[in-house]
């Protein structure tokens, strides 16, 4: 396989994956819900057991951690495209030095040779 065809199939294993990001994004900022609720429940006086409010909490928490995982996963993935349209994708940005493609398959979004 030329280096051009590894190229493609690395482009194009990071906009599906973009895609798939951009849904789960659009979805939690579509569902301020997700957010809300907890939060509502969390602040009311009723007689909630406070096991229920731990687990409100962490399903809060996890939610919210895995919406600002997805932004920073999309993040990475936009920097890596916009490395491949300007020519400088799988250049270590730290030494210049070019980054294995074994590294580059495992980690598509790698800046650095390690």
């Amino acid at each position: 396989m030329s280096d051009q065809q590894q190229w493609s199939l690395l482009r194009a294993e990071m906009l599906k994956e973009r895609e798939q990001l951009v849904d789960q994004i659009e979805e939690f900022e579509d569902s301020p819900a997700l957010f809300e609720e907890s939060v509502g429940e969390l602040n009311s006086v009723d007689d909630q057991h406070p096991g229920d409010s731990a687990t409100e909490l962490y399903e809060r928490q996890k939610d919210t951690t895995f919406y600002y995982r997805a932004k920073e996963q999309l993040k990475e993935i936009d920097h890596a495209l916009a490395k491949m349209e300007d020519g400088t994708y799988g250049v270590c940005e730290k030494t210049g030095e070019t980054i294995p493609f074994e590294r580059l398959e495992a980690m598509p979004t790698a800046r650095y040779k390690l």
